[in-house]
């Protein structure tokens, strides 16, 4: 346990908040949404957050590489956006669901979509990484060793 702990400490802070980029291709929800098979707030604060976050972790990855030590508080403000927005999105996405037992927003098909291939692959694969490199972008700034070597 204590070797897999320091393996993904020693993994790049510019690397981890590099992968997030990824998430800019949320706006492909859009697409769900124009063919009406996303609705509800759902659909847009998890596109939208996923946007925002992606789009700014090439600033961030920019800081974390050039001094990271420096910049602990920018870096910590968009990992803790990063990880609000992968929460948010999993309890819109579970109080959409059509037929759930805990739906509070009844926006027909709700998040219908994301409980299907190729979309499933999102809640199931995707969130979950994102949200371990956000728990080790969150150790490695809590961390005064692996944390000032953030611009690896």
């Amino acid at each position: 346990m204590a070797a897999a702990r320091k393996a993904m400490l020693s993994v790049p802070m510019p690397l981890l908040i590099g992968l997030n980029m990824g998430r800019v291709f949320a706006v492909l929800f859009l697409l769900l949404w124009a063919q009406r098979r996303l609705a509800g707030p759902f659909l847009f604060f998890a596109a939208g957050g996923d946007i925002i976050t992606g789009v700014l972790a090439l600033p961030v990855l920019f800081l974390a590489k050039s001094a990271g030590a420096r910049h602990t508080s920018a870096i910590g403000a968009w990992n803790l956006f990063g990880i609000a927005d992968l929460v948010l999105a999993i309890f819109l996405g579970v109080t959409s669901a059509e037929g759930s037992p805990l739906q509070l927003f009844h926006a027909a098909p709700g998040s219908e979509a994301m409980q299907h291939l190729p979309w499933s692959f999102v809640p199931t694969v995707l969130v979950p990484i994102y949200l371990i490199l956000h728990a080790i972008v969150w150790f490695q700034l809590r961390s005064p060793v692996e944390g000032s070597h953030a611009g690896r």
